[in-house]
């Protein structure tokens, strides 16, 4: 559900305003929580609207993309890094904690993704005797996590 309407919120708040009525009076007779007539009555003295702020969104990404540049070069340069080791360089070249989360949502953002590649193709089936006899139980290649 969004915000009440800023025509409900201005009733509101000119009811208590410019008719006197306690927050409380003017809740019950619009139809809203006390909490938000509180709200709305401060957020005109404080900011001078009671129009909403808006919902949701991003609000620390900005900290991470600060350091894009240096983000960006650093994985061009050593693409092997985990998140942990980015981190670590960010906070020690540039002064930034950051968690590891933050900076795998970085990258998404930037569609740079750390796909690990196999050192080695895997076998369909191996023997698990050591003895190579053949009496071994053949192993499947299907990994389980």
């Amino acid at each position: 559900m969004g915000p009440l309407s800023v025509d409900l919120r201005k009733r509101v708040v000119a009811a208590v305003g410019e008719e006197g009525m306690s927050r409380r009076a003017a809740a019950d007779r619009f139809g809203v929580s006390i909490a938000s007539a509180i709200r709305w009555v401060s957020a005109l003295q404080e900011r001078g609207s009671c129009a909403p702020l808006p919902m949701g969104g991003d609000q620390r990404s900005g900290r991470v993309e600060a350091h894009a540049g240096y983000l960006l070069g650093l994985v061009r340069r050593e693409p092997d890094l985990t998140l942990v080791e980015i981190c670590d360089r960010l906070e020690r070249v540039r002064g930034e904690a950051v968690s590891p989360s933050m900076i795998w949502r970085f990258f998404d953002r930037h569609d740079i993704t750390f796909k690990k590649s196999r050192r080695t193709r895997a076998n369909r089936t191996g023997p698990t005797s050591v003895s190579g006899d053949g009496d071994g139980l053949k192993v499947n290649s299907i990994s389980i996590r």
